[in-house]
């Protein structure tokens, strides 16, 4: 029995917008990287690219169950001695949000150059607005 290997055309791929506002962080994360990886697809293989866009508005309304607005922390390590930097989940949200869900669906996508190829297609804004309506995406609704 041979592998199926699909045909992946890069100009097929389809643009999906997300509102994140309401939506749990980690539920939506997990959607996310299905699309990006084209798991939601029934020609999905692995190994390839065969996912689509997504495009995440609202990331300032995304929320967080329990305490983890407090008690989540975020690392950043400079390479220096005592570099250390720690950030809440609060104080991130305040400063860049876009990073709250960028991270998320970056710890659930492969971590080799397949990820950081999927990565590319996520795109990620704090309002409303976003600049990619001439690729005439279709509005997913975000898991609950």
């Amino acid at each position: 029995m041979k592998t199926f290997l699909p045909k992946v055309d890069v100009n097929q791929r389809q643009w999906h917008v997300i509102d994140a506002d309401g939506a749990v962080l980690g539920r939506l994360a997990v959607q996310i990287a299905d699309i990006l990886r084209g798991k939601n697809k029934p020609t999905f293989t692995p190994h390839m690219d065969a996912g689509d866009f997504v495009v995440v508005i609202n990331a300032e309304k995304v929320r967080l169950t329990g305490k983890k607005e407090t008690a989540k922390e975020y690392m950043s390590y400079s390479g220096w001695k005592g570099g250390e930097k720690y950030e809440s989940a609060a104080h991130r949200r305040a400063r860049r949000p876009e990073l709250l869900i960028h991270n998320a669906v970056h710890g659930m996508v492969p971590k080799n150059r397949l990820g950081s190829q999927l990565l590319t297609k996520l795109k990620v804004y704090r309002g409303a607005q976003h600049p990619h309506a001439a690729q005439q995406p279709k509005v997913t609704a975000p898991a609950k």
